[in-house]
């Protein structure tokens, strides 16, 4: 059977299933849930399980690690056709942290054994990963955290602060980015954990935001024990690892080559549309002039040249052609568009943005849009990291001055301190 073939009876197997055992997508449920209940949890980890178990889970992960060993061909295949489906997400975000950050970055760093243990659980949906990078004093400067890891005979001893973890709540591990040597540069002595949140010594608690979410976490951990096989990658290595991660992160992570159709192009911008097609936008503004065409073609075009962006820049890292900073490229772009995307979306509600009259309204969620609209102009990386990124590891101009770089992270506390102090 030529290659082609073999693609198109996986495609029709794969059509047969979905429309037998997972639901269609709603318009309402278009979006990753930020916020699910214990119970929803539980029945979500069941439903990955059954996706699993037919095969179409781990795709193009090699079979040693519980996956089905095809090809990325085979994954663009379930993009492709599980797209108008509720596929099980158990944790929400979490759960798109764990299979799109968090799995492709244990694959490409863990140790054999690792990865034979742990990928598999992962897949069944048994275990829930988040991340544990940011901290109090250490945000986009991730290489300044301070969460401690000290040697006690042959265990490790972790003791910090984490803050902004997507969906922590319902996790069961963190991969967890740790200081394990003060006596050399920020960026030699740092180290990877696989952290269990369910620990005694672990309190993760929810941060409430200012549109009333509680997707984020902070998590504390007070002498929490560890041992060497909980190590991911090399001591004091861990910026190699991290650099890998961040790639994912930014969008490289989840494989979608499919080329772009009328249907797809159909689909940009939808929530505008909507905004549009229910008559929000204010009579007064449209005589005027300001109606929302202009926007929704703005946004429309900024959504496919995402997409293409996207596509091509996940197709050079895919084969190797492209460096893994590369991928600045798509965070900055998300960075840039939500902010755009919010104002356009208030412009288009017009009054109706300000004040609705039933929770969910379409003015209701261009408010909501708005208020959370710089989310991933800072999240993951501000805007301006990433330009940096871009500026000095993709197109090779000078670095940015640092003042710190090469100093003992122990001196860089200190001088700060004395700094601060006066």
């Amino acid at each position: 059977m030529s290659k082609a073939n073999e693609l198109d009876a996986y495609r029709a197997a794969m059509r047969e299933w979905l429309s037998a055992n997972l639901p269609r997508r709603s318009g309402e449920a278009d979006g990753i849930p930020t916020e699910v209940a214990a119970e929803e949890v539980a029945a979500g980890r069941i439903a990955q399980r059954k996706v699993y178990d037919a095969g179409y889970l781990g795709i193009n992960v090699p079979t040693e690690y519980g996956g089905q060993g095809l090809s990325n061909a085979h994954q663009q295949v379930w993009v492709d056709e599980s797209a108008g489906y509720d596929v099980p997400l158990p944790a929400g975000i979490a759960s798109i942290v764990t299979m799109r950050v968090v799995l492709p970055t244990l694959l490409h760093n863990a140790a054999e054994q690792q990865k034979c243990e742990w990928i598999p659980r992962v897949l069944r949906g048994e275990d829930i990963w988040v991340q544990l990078l940011s901290e109090p004093d250490a945000g986009s400067d991730l290489a300044g955290i301070r969460t401690q890891a000290r040697r006690d005979g042959d265990k490790w001893i972790l003791q910090g602060t984490k803050l902004w973890s997507s969906g922590a709540i319902h996790a069961d591990y963190g991969i967890c980015l740790a200081r394990t040597d003060q006596n050399v540069p920020k960026h030699r002595g740092l180290t990877w954990f696989k952290v269990p949140l369910r620990d005694e010594h672990v309190t993760v608690r929810p941060v409430r935001q200012v549109n009333g979410s509680e997707e984020f976490c902070e998590e504390f951990l007070d002498n929490v024990v560890l041992g060497d096989e909980m190590v991911i990658g090399s001591v004091n290595d861990g910026w190699k690892v991290a650099n890998s991660m961040l790639m994912f992160e930014r969008g490289a992570g989840h494989i979608d080559l499919s080329p772009s159709t009328s249907e797809s192009r159909s689909k940009h911008a939808s929530d505008l549309v909507e905004l549009a097609g229910n008559g929000i936008a204010s009579r007064c503004e449209t005589a005027r002039g300001r109606g929302s065409g202009p926007a929704i073609a703005a946004q429309r075009t900024k959504d496919w040249v995402h997409e293409v962006l996207t596509r091509r820049v996940t197709a050079r890292l895919m084969s190797g052609a492209a460096n893994p900073a590369t991928s600045a490229l798509i965070k900055l772009s998300i960075g840039t568009r939500g902010p755009d995307r919010a104002i356009a979306g208030m412009q288009i509600g017009g009054r109706n943005a300000i004040a609705w009259r039933s929770p969910g309204s379409a003015g209701d969620r261009a408010a909501s849009n708005y208020v959370y609209g710089r989310q991933f102009a800072i999240a993951g990386g501000s805007n301006q990291i990433q330009r940096n990124i871009i500026s000095e590891r993709v197109l090779g101009l000078p670095r940015e001055p640092s003042y710190d770089n090469e100093k003992p992270f122990k001196d860089v506390l200190r001088d700060a301190q004395k700094w601060t102090a006066g």
